[in-house]
């Protein structure tokens, strides 16, 4: 995880997104680029402004991306992480973009960086926006990380991989290998009852040991909780600061109507959660 993106927006999770942030650079030596993050617009709006787009409206918007820009330097140096310069050296940080991003530039931009931090949605006004996290998960193809609305002290020293057998699940930690490699615990951990077709958590976790991860299996029972919830108690159960998981191993739409674990998780996650789609 050296090349870190973290879309900066006056949400409610702000803090702790810039937190986890810091904790990632600081454990991984990583690069951290900061940039504003606004309402979505129209791609006519960068080009071809529309009468109605007022010299207010883009006052806006650039005092909202400097305030942003504010926000976070302060963070990055009170962490302790320097400015980067030509060579990106560890822990270091900078920032891109004079007005904030609409949330489908988000998505592709985060495509060049190894992972993109974001604050956990929520449902309340001044929350972070699911519409941001999913238009990462789904137009970077890259990790997100999703920090819950209170900052973690510490992150990736104990992980907990949700493995119900599923391929978005073994992206997920393949792209997390990193982390898994630097972290002191690895718990592989199956609810019995949610697992799909594929190979066995036990396996996986033997795969992982040849990888000098130390990793270990345990088979959790759900005792009548939904999937998200037993996924989350056994979480909390074994000290984990760290979940991974893959995003919507059902289908979204089921999972809108009928719900499943990416939606509790991400509706009720008090740690870090990196996921894949």
């Amino acid at each position: 995880m050296r090349n870190i993106l973290v879309p900066v927006e006056a949400h409610s999770a702000i803090d702790s997104v810039l937190q986890t942030a810091t904790l990632a650079a600081q454990r991984f030596g990583s690069y951290v680029e900061g940039t504003p993050l606004g309402p979505d617009l129209p791609d006519l709006v960068a080009f071809d402004m529309p009468v109605s787009w007022s010299v207010a409206d883009q006052n806006t918007w650039k005092d909202m991306a400097d305030e942003a820009h504010q926000r976070f330097e302060n963070a990055m140096r009170q962490a302790g992480l320097e400015t980067a310069g030509k060579e990106r050296t560890t822990s270091c940080f900078g920032w891109t973009g004079e007005s904030a991003f609409g949330e489908s530039q988000i998505g592709s931009y985060a495509r060049i960086f190894d992972c993109t931090i974001l604050g956990r949605p929520g449902p309340e006004r001044g929350d972070p926006r699911m519409a941001t996290a999913e238009t990462v998960l789904f137009e970077s193809g890259k990790p997100i990380i999703l920090a819950p609305p209170k900052a973690p002290e510490k992150l990736g020293e104990t992980i907990v991989i949700a493995w119900n057998n599923s391929v978005e699940t073994a992206r997920a930690s393949a792209m997390a290998m990193p982390l898994l490699l630097k972290a002191q615990k690895v718990i592989v951990m199956t609810v019995e009852e949610f697992r799909s077709d594929g190979p066995a958590g036990d396996l996986y976790a033997d795969m992982l040991r040849g990888h000098g991860v130390n990793a270990e299996f345990i088979l959790r029972s759900a005792r009548h909780r939904n999937s998200g919830e037993a996924v989350l108690r056994g979480v909390e159960a074994l000290g984990g600061d760290l979940l991974i998981k893959g995003a919507y191993t059902q289908s979204r739409l089921r999972q809108m109507f009928f719900g499943g674990a990416t939606s509790h998780i991400m509706n009720f996650a008090e740690i870090p959660v990196l996921m894949t789609s």
